[in-house]
């Protein structure tokens, strides 16, 4: 397979997943902000806009945060690259440039699910329509998942795009962690209160996993067991744990294609192993923020060995 063609799959799934996983947040701060005053809205809208990393671009175009400029910037705004109408642009022009890798089903999935979120969006975006524009997006990735689960050979091309699915979405629930709660809460003192409870809820809304959560914990909202669900518990498709076990698995299939193992298989297996052997009491030892920070530089390196390794720029 052609370097620019393995690019192609694994950046047409980490684009499919950064938007899936943008739509979960605006989905979470919209029921919070939903349930709060004025004041504590303008603060949640500001804590989306954070924890998607686009506050620098944001506020160079908004004073103030409301729901309606918020989520017509994350959804929709020209100026801002990062929304969730480029981020589709993306994975359509990377499926159509590695179309002879894929399935017509997986191609007609990315196409149709482009084609109805492009047309949700041609238009300013209100408060009685974003629930359905949200649910677009997350139908969307849902749909492409499963036309590739269903259709594409477990060859190549299948394993670039699975590594790239999960190298984001390791990613993504661990800034959603790190910034979510230990940059956004105001003061310590907050820390079992309502606030509290509410931020954690948050959490976990961001990566879907409250009702998993709820039904193995019986409800109880409790940060040492959140954090210790979002980071190992293996059971949770968007825990670090199932991330790395994921990611692992098809760098190792790739490897066997090749007949070589590369640098990312290396850098894999010292995060792999660094992990496994993590309790949540150690991560707490820590610090919740230094660990996240280290899965994110050791994430971002795998990233770019993966690249080297199949010479995604030939």
């Amino acid at each position: 397979m052609l370097g620019r063609t393995a690019n192609g799959l694994f950046w047409m799934f980490r684009y499919l997943e950064r938007a899936e996983n943008t739509a979960r947040l605006l989905d979470a701060g919209l029921r919070m902000a939903l349930t709060r005053d004025l004041v504590s809205s303008e603060e949640e809208w500001r804590s989306v806009i954070q924890t998607a990393g686009q506050r620098r671009a944001y506020e160079a175009k908004h004073g103030t945060y409301t729901g309606v400029q918020t989520w017509n910037f994350i959804l929709r705004d020209k100026d801002n690259h990062s929304s969730v109408m480029q981020m589709f642009d993306q994975v359509r022009t990377n499926a159509r440039l590695s179309r002879n890798a894929i399935s017509s089903e997986l191609w007609e999935a990315i196409n149709e699910s482009w084609m109805q979120i492009k047309d949700m969006l041609a238009r300013p975006v209100t408060q009685s329509t974003v629930g359905q524009v949200v649910a677009m997006v997350r139908r969307g990735g849902t749909l492409v998942h499963g036309a590739m689960a269903g259709s594409m050979l477990r060859s190549e091309g299948y394993h670039f795009a699975r590594a790239g699915t999960f190298l984001e979405r390791g990613e993504s629930t661990a800034r959603i962690l790190d910034i979510k709660y230990y940059l956004l809460l105001p003061s310590f003192s907050y820390v079992g209160s309502t606030h509290d409870t509410g931020q954690w809820d948050t959490v976990l809304r961001s990566v879907s996993g409250d009702r998993g959560y709820r039904f193995l914990n019986a409800g109880q909202i409790d940060a040492r067991g959140i954090v210790e669900f979002l980071l190992l518990d293996n059971r949770f498709p968007r825990s670090l744990a199932f991330c790395h076990s994921a990611l692992r698995d098809n760098l190792r299939a790739l490897a066997k294609i090749h007949g070589a193992e590369g640098l990312s298989n290396e850098l894999m297996r010292d995060a792999d192993t660094r992990l496994a052997d993590m309790t949540v009491d150690e991560v707490f030892e820590m610090g919740l923020h230094r660990f996240l920070t280290d899965f994110m530089s050791s994430n971002a390196a795998i990233g770019s060995a993966i690249a080297e390794d199949y010479r995604f720029t030939a």
